[in-house]
């Protein structure tokens, strides 16, 4: 066990180690403008092995975002300028099929058409138009009518489709 005297002794050398350290501590050689208490902080490396810190170059960083922000959206508005232009192409087919329908509906036709059957348009010497069940080279000796204006398919919407 430890006497009275040893531990006022112990007790005194604490005092004096931490006096010591105290004083290490209010007297730092350095420059106080150079140190401090979160080393963390500091925008460069506080020692020699530390990892060595560039500073970033905002402006290039600025204009690197911006020319991939201009790339992309360019990439985009083509995509959409593509679609459309075949939204236009597939309108303009429809119309080209209404008109195509409705003057085939106006003409003389003895028949119900059935949808998915093949059917021929001719103009009469009249002036009239005709829709018939027979092809141009089907007439045989009978003739045909003066011209022969198209070849149609009755679709399912009840449009017809001119085919080649």
């Amino acid at each position: 066990m430890m006497n009275y005297q040893n531990q006022i002794n112990w007790y005194s050398l604490e005092q004096k180690i931490g006096t010591r350290m105290e004083e290490r501590r209010k007297h730092n050689p350095i420059d106080k403008d150079k140190i401090t208490e979160n080393p963390s902080t500091l925008p460069y490396a506080h020692n020699v092995s530390s990892a060595v810190i560039f500073p970033d170059d905002k402006e290039k960083i600025k204009s690197t975002a911006m020319t991939a922000m201009a790339e992309q959206t360019n990439t985009q508005m083509k995509q959409i300028y593509d679609q459309m232009e075949l939204l236009i192409s597939q309108a303009n087919k429809l119309k080209s099929r209404v008109e195509i329908s409705e003057q085939i509906y106006k003409s003389e036709m003895g028949f119900k058409p059935l949808i998915g059957h093949t059917y021929f348009f001719y103009k009469r010497d009249n002036g009239r138009d005709l829709l018939s069940m027979i092809a141009p080279d089907q007439w045989g000796r009978m003739g045909g009518f003066k011209t022969f204006v198209a070849k149609a398919k009755l679709l399912s919407d009840h449009t017809w489709e001119i085919i080649d």
